[in-house]
């Protein structure tokens, strides 16, 4: 039921031949990688290349055994032809799953009529804003994964979900996707639950642009410096993760009422806001490590935070340790001690006084 082919080098029309070999054999699950397919030495033309793929079009409509086809690190080394014929024979497809990754593929076209994809993986191609815009007959897809692709706008990759009603998961993490906010509206797919926008070029504006019952979303590695109160009402969010950013203190929740998991590492905190699990009552695991901490008086209630919290903080000791001042640097903050004297400054001028 399964069948893996690697280092392919052949024409396409053998190619082909082999494709529909498997297609109508038992074979559910087909793999091939380091695929390059070729033409004959002379041009192959549009009109040449059209009769080798009017078989396998008849083909893939039919209902077979194939569930699921992967093809990776693919080269392409026939130029004479235009591509979309190509396309619409991957896009026609009847079965569940389909990746293509690595292939330099520049486009993807629209299903003519409902498909039966439930599992599309394009990561690694060189796909643009373009993607399924107005596409309605993905009405079946569950998971997408665009990872490493030339996406640059978030307004439109939410527009591009909006027809795929039964979308969970989202992945496009490591584009270019940028949104400036200015008002602009979003409107991504009601079914949405994940979604991982890490390694791209958001700033603050992105939680103005996110889709409202997301439960875990990924904005790691971006430009965040600020998470703003009151734009984004994400009531169904249960993880966040804000890991490398430009963070310079902890998130409130007043917009993630739910938010069980924060991830806030690598980024620019000095001094963490003590009162943080008073205002994110159900957060159960904070991860804050990796931060450059300045050692003062004003750390010294986070560090008691952290031991009222009932080892809610994730890393704890090891992650946490002191930036500054160069003196403290190195020292982990579960061994960093100020005497009351020193960090009340009352109680050292009255101290001062009944001295002199």
């Amino acid at each position: 039921t399964t069948v893996t082919l690697d280092a392919v080098d052949l024409q396409w029309a053998i190619i082909l031949q082999i494709f529909m070999l498997i297609w109508y054999s038992p074979v559910e699950h087909l793999t091939v990688r380091n695929l390059t397919f070729r033409g004959p030495l002379e041009k192959l033309t549009e009109y040449a290349f059209q009769p080798l793929l009017s078989s396998v079009e008849q083909l893939i409509s039919l209902d077979g055994s194939m569930k699921a086809l992967t093809l990776e690190h693919v080269r392409n080394k026939v130029y004479y032809f235009n591509q979309e014929i190509l396309y619409r024979q991957f896009s026609e497809m009847n079965i569940a799953n389909l990746t293509i990754a690595d292939a330099y593929m520049p486009h993807m076209l629209c299903p003519n009529k409902t498909s039966s994809f439930q599992c599309l993986n394009f990561s690694h191609n060189a796909l643009t804003d373009e993607l399924f815009q107005n596409c309605g007959t993905l009405v079946d897809l569950k998971l997408l994964i665009l990872q490493k692709n030339k996406f640059e706008s978030l307004r439109k990759v939410s527009f591009m979900t909006s027809h795929m009603k039964s979308l969970t998961y989202l992945d496009m993490s490591n584009n270019l996707l940028r949104h400036d906010g200015a008002g602009v509206q979003c409107r991504w797919a009601e079914s949405l639950a994940e979604l991982d926008l890490s390694s791209n070029q958001l700033v603050d504006a992105v939680f103005e642009c996110l889709p409202a019952n997301v439960q875990k979303l990924s904005l790691r590695n971006n430009q965040i410096s600020n998470v703003p109160s009151g734009v984004a009402e994400l009531k169904s969010l249960e993880e966040l993760n804000l890991a490398s950013n430009r963070l310079a203190d902890l998130p409130g929740c007043g917009g993630f009422t739910s938010l069980q998991f924060l991830n806030v590492e690598m980024n620019s905190i000095l001094t963490p806001s003590a009162d943080f699990f008073q205002s994110c009552p159900r957060v159960r695991e904070l991860q804050a490590g990796h931060n450059p901490f300045q050692c003062s008086c004003e750390l010294q209630a986070f560090i008691r935070l952290e031991r009222r919290s009932g080892g809610k903080l994730f890393g704890w000791p090891a992650a946490y340790v002191c930036e500054y001042p160069e003196g403290l640097r190195g020292t982990e903050l579960k061994d960093f001690h100020l005497s009351p004297l020193a960090c009340n400054t009352t109680l050292l001028l009255v101290t001062a006084l009944l001295l002199t």
